[in-house]
């Protein structure tokens, strides 16, 4: 059994070739909440490509499903040797559902000492929730495929919680 059964809770599962669709419709569904002027639908072909090359190289992808439909509401791709999160994304009518945060400590399962992404600076809903979930930015980072300047966080297990 891969965990995909009919259950009414939350279940974080390994990508499959069949989430292809849903996974493309979720990130463009999400991006286009976050960036409404960028055509997203554009980018599906360079992000299903770039994580193709990121899992042969050694990443992996957890989707995130919910209900008993298995509505998939999230997915995050990390590499545990490099220790990047390359991706993070939850459908927007589940922004602040508690998902982020699940897809947040199935990446540190993945790579539990440490972990470094690029935010976009312009992304202040992103870049809050990373500080919230204990990342520290640690320097700028390029632009982004959009041209957009980022910062480059990291959280570390060993890292010191806030006051």
């Amino acid at each position: 059994m891969d965990g995909r059964g009919p259950i009414s809770g939350p279940r974080i599962v390994a990508r499959r070739d069949s989430d292809w669709a849903a996974l493309l419709d979720l990130w463009v569904a999400a991006w286009r909440q976050t960036y409404a002027e960028i055509d997203f639908e554009a980018r599906r072909d360079w992000l299903q490509n770039h994580m193709v090359q990121l899992e042969r190289s050694g990443a992996r992808t957890l989707l995130l499903f919910e209900g008993p439909g298995r509505a998939l509401i999230g997915f995050v791709t990390v590499d545990p040797a490099t220790h990047w999160l390359d991706q993070l994304c939850v459908h927007p009518d589940r922004f602040g559902s508690g998902a982020a945060e699940a897809l947040i400590e199935a990446a540190r399962s993945l790579s539990p000492a440490r972990l470094r992404l690029d935010v976009n600076q312009d992304n202040t809903r992103a870049v809050a929730f990373y500080e919230r979930e204990g990342f520290v930015r640690v320097a700028a980072g390029g632009p982004s495929l959009s041209g957009r300047p980022t910062l480059i966080m990291e959280w570390s297990s060993t890292a010191k919680a806030g006051p």
